[in-house]
């Protein structure tokens, strides 16, 4: 696993790399972006990212550890050293690197953020990945769809998504965009629109849960 972030002091006193996109990716390249705040990251968010790595055939899994999610309260979402630093505890393997990219853009939406790493690394054939759990509210996302005119999406199945989100707004309205899970590998030379639907044994962990565990705990 490779890091990408902020010049800071992470828990313990160990220090990391300076603030760079950083992501030294190769012309050629299959690149999944996996986006989210990681608030806090756990084995659900390493099952996603190893379910795309392996399905779409990619070279790499950039962890994107969003600085603030625009959907989601402030005063709930951890400092971004602490996210970064428990993303870097589960995105095991040379293939996966962690960062802090959009800071650096200074990018708060997906849709900026995708533009500007595909004008940095025009050569590079991103895949965006999310769980299913996201899709369901896709469409509340800024620039949803110019997202899937601009890049391929893997949406991974989640606990209690996975039925749900297949009638989602998005899925419903790029229907007719969506490639049979057997052409997986398709995906990231795909001409855009273009989406899969990956299905994977479920891993249950949840940041909500371990969130609301946390809170009950410090009571």
């Amino acid at each position: 696993m490779w890091f990408a972030g902020p010049a800071r002091r992470a828990p313990g006193g160990v220090a990391h790399g300076a603030l760079t996109l950083g992501l030294h990716l190769e012309p050629g390249m299959r690149v999944g972006l996996y986006g989210g705040s990681f608030n806090p990251a756990h084995e659900g968010h390493a099952h996603v990212a190893q379910t795309a790595l392996k399905r779409l055939g990619l070279d790499r899994v950039v962890w994107l550890v969003s600085p603030q999610n625009p959907l989601k309260p402030r005063d709930e979402t951890a400092a971004l050293d602490r996210r970064l630093w428990g993303a870097a505890r589960f995105a095991q393997g040379p293939s996966m690197i962690v960062s802090a990219a959009e800071t650096r853009i200074g990018s708060f939406y997906t849709i900026d953020t995708v533009r500007a790493l595909k004008a940095r690394h025009p050569r590079v054939r991103f895949v965006w990945i999310m769980g299913a759990d996201s899709l369901l509210s896709f469409h509340r996302w800024r620039g949803w769809t110019e997202l899937f005119a601009e890049i391929p999406i893997a949406v991974v199945a989640r606990p209690g998504s996975t039925v749900r989100s297949r009638f989602a707004p998005a899925a419903r309205r790029f229907a007719h965009a969506r490639l049979p899970a057997t052409q997986a590998r398709l995906l990231a030379g795909a001409r855009t629109p273009a989406w899969a639907f990956l299905q994977a044994p479920l891993n249950y962990a949840s940041s909500t849960a371990i969130r609301s565990r946390l809170r009950a705990e410090a009571d």
